[in-house]
């Protein structure tokens, strides 16, 4: 059976981090992977606001807990599960997803950790170097033909690795850098991309 990988935050939930900066009022926070191509760039700028205004691990667990999957994300997660092996593949981490996969049934979730001190985010640790590329590389190893999609320019190594792949959603500075990709703009058109006969 093939693999689907899938990315998280703006392809299945919203923005993890974008929730925050509405809940917070800091604007700062509302830049993304969308933004910010650089991963290490842009969690070093999180870790430093959360510094300065004093934001605990549990502020923001209680706004996850209030998101909800995309409105469709759970119906196409069941269209899915019927054709493929479903992975999440995010550069979130465990100590934020826990609800969302509950809300998405729990579907299986690579991603980061946490360092946490005195209930405060102090870092983070990658589960691997370039970890999304390495999961499709690492599922292609064991035999898998594997398919992929995401919205961000930190999905790119993952969209580039995988046998075939699709942009979802993506804002118009990650399709105009990245043409060669075909974009499913709902989850209707994804569904569409990944029934149709695969090219060459």
């Amino acid at each position: 059976m093939e693999v689907l990988c899938l990315d998280l935050e703006g392809v299945l939930i919203p923005e993890i981090w974008i929730g925050v900066a509405e809940h917070t009022g800091i604007e700062a926070l509302r830049q993304t992977t969308r933004d910010i191509p650089v991963y290490d760039d842009l969690m070093q700028m999180r870790l430093g606001v959360l510094r300065e205004h004093a934001i605990d691990l549990a502020t923001i667990q209680s706004v996850i807990d209030g998101l909800e999957p995309l409105p469709g994300a759970c119906a196409f997660l069941d269209w899915a599960r019927a054709r493929y092996q479903v992975t999440v593949v995010s550069d979130t981490f465990y100590e934020f997803a826990g609800p969302l996969m509950t809300k998405l049934g729990y579907p299986l979730l690579l991603c980061h950790r946490l360092r946490i001190d005195g209930g405060r985010i102090t870092g983070y640790r990658l589960r691997q170097p370039d970890a999304k590329r390495q999961s499709v590389k690492a599922f292609q190893g064991l035999g898998y033909h594997v398919t992929a999609a995401g919205d961000s320019f930190n999905d790119i190594p993952m969209l580039e690795q995988a046998d075939r792949a699709f942009l979802f959603a993506a804002p118009a500075n990650v399709t105009a850098r990245y043409p060669g990709f075909a974009v499913a703009d709902d989850y209707a058109a994804l569904k569409a991309l990944l029934a149709a006969p695969a090219s060459g």
